[in-house]
């Protein structure tokens, strides 16, 4: 479980196929801190560690990603030189200061505009239609790993939805959403309650 408040930046720096791809990532975290069998949220994305060490790059540790994994979220994540949000599982008595985040991606979204509005950045994104039902005005969404309010919901004709985000200067600066750009793709992840509540509204008009 974690809260989508990103603590560092990672870097794909090596990928190779071992059935599964697996992945090593360079990390400013302390290598003493991180299990073997933790988990860390890579991006979004809920990963176990499998090694860990540090080289003359720094620290770094590597996970295996399935192949239904890799399908089921941004490929260019897993790319040599990508940059990844990186968050560490939540230990009990840790602050929640985003909202409930399980790192399973729900789909995958699409930048449709950035726009600079005062010293921030909105970001519209366009989500897959099974997603529609899930996104609300003022609701949470997770967006790359990152915890982030819906400030507005357009649904359009074909069943899809196009909601807006606002990325302050700080967020920009701490987690890679400072980067992206139209036509980008990114990891969706619905809030957790409002997965529940579809689902006892569907149950409650059969």
């Amino acid at each position: 479980m974690f809260t989508g408040i990103v603590t560092a930046i990672g870097t794909v720096s090596r990928t190779e196929g071992r059935g599964d791809l697996h992945a090593v990532i360079t990390c400013p975290f302390d290598p003493a801190t991180i299990d073997i069998g933790a988990s860390i949220a890579c991006s979004g994305v809920c990963l176990t560690v499998v090694e860990r060490g540090a080289d003359g790059a720094g620290a770094w540790f590597a996970v295996d990603v399935s192949d239904e994994t890799v399908a089921r979220t941004a490929d260019s994540r897993w790319r040599t030189g990508a940059r990844l949000n990186l968050e560490p599982a939540l230990r009990v008595g840790d602050e929640l200061g985003g909202h409930l985040v399980t790192g399973h991606v729900d789909a995958i979204g699409t930048v449709a505009s950035v726009e600079i509005v005062g010293g921030s950045k909105r970001l519209d994104i366009d989500a897959p239609a099974e997603l529609a039902p899930f996104i609300a005005e003022k609701g949470s969404i997770t967006v790359d790993g990152v915890s982030l309010t819906v400030n507005a919901v357009t649904d359009q004709p074909d069943g899809t939805a196009r909601f807006s985000l606002n990325i302050i200067p700080h967020t920009g600066q701490v987690t890679t959403l400072g980067d992206l750009a139209a036509g980008d793709p990114v990891n969706l992840e619905i809030d957790t309650i409002a997965r529940y509540l579809q689902r006892m509204q569907t149950l409650r008009t059969r």
